[in-house]
């Protein structure tokens, strides 16, 4: 199993995840030359693809979707509220919409010989998911896009092999910054996004002894530094309620351009 970060981060965001036979992008908030550039760093072009999963319809989520569907016929997979807000988009151009599979939250489906679950997320989107992925005895999840987390998350964040998960913003950077005030709320809000120092409490929730690699991912470019979202998610780990050093598993962050990491599994 291989999990790819094309880019991460709070201006675009698209995660390869696939095996020997099945090819599927997670978000497409990138442009079409972007994904192909990304795809090709991994012997991969866009007609190999089997499945776009969106998230939800915010444009760092979905900027390439209209190129990459008129160019390749690539089904697209969505929850019902999130194909809807995504064919309002004008800016999209047309889209097929014989292309659209809609899904349900907790409602597993399969794309040839991978098996998906998606999973509801508190983020200020229509009908927003977050997706875990199965291939024979491996899983990955990828997790973005929270304003925050409960029980519910841990349950289905739990027992991976990879997870790429949100550490969005420093919290004092974004107090500081330059965002205007109703924007900080927002991203501060329980719809919004989930800081550094959440991503760490969260994380140290469902680590286990058989993780393989954690990836830290959507960086905001402006209330973030990747060093700083390294070392406060391992100091949670270090200091949370769990039998866990931060030095334990290996924690990367996703290149904002880039494909970094590219984990095999």
């Amino acid at each position: 199993m291989r999990l790819v970060s094309i880019a991460s981060g709070s201006s675009g965001n698209c995660i390869y995840v696939g095996n020997d036979n099945t090819h599927l992008l997670v978000d497409v908030g990138i442009s079409a030359k972007k994904i192909e550039a990304g795809l090709k760093e991994i012997d991969l072009c866009g007609k190999d693809l089997d499945g776009i999963l969106i998230t939800h319809e915010h444009s760092d989520h979905i900027q390439g979707i209209g190129v990459m569907a008129r160019k390749y016929g690539i089904p697209i997979y969505a929850t019902r509220g999130t194909i809807q807000e995504i064919l309002q988009k004008k800016n999209l151009g047309d889209i097929d919409v014989s292309l659209f599979e809609s899904i349900q939250a907790d409602s597993p489906f399969m794309i040839k010989d991978m098996e998906i679950n998606s999973m509801r997320i508190s983020h200020d989107a229509r009908d927003p998911v977050a997706y875990r992925f199965r291939s024979g005895e491996k899983s990955a999840a990828i997790a973005t896009d929270m304003g925050t987390y409960d029980d519910y998350t841990i349950d289905c964040l739990k027992g991976l092999d990879v997870l790429l998960l949100e550490a969005n913003h420093d919290i004092n950077m974004l107090q500081v910054g330059p965002y205007p005030y109703p924007l900080k709320q927002r991203i501060l809000g329980s719809h919004g996004h989930l800081s550094n120092e959440a991503g760490g409490r969260l994380l140290s929730k469902v680590l286990h002894d058989d993780m393989k690699a954690v990836v830290l991912g959507h960086l905001s470019k402006e209330n973030n530094l990747p060093e700083l979202a390294y070392e406060t998610v391992k100091l949670e780990v270090t200091m949370g309620d769990n039998p866990y050093d931060g030095n334990d598993f290996p924690i990367l962050v996703a290149k904002r351009d880039g494909t970094f990491p590219k984990l095999e599994f």
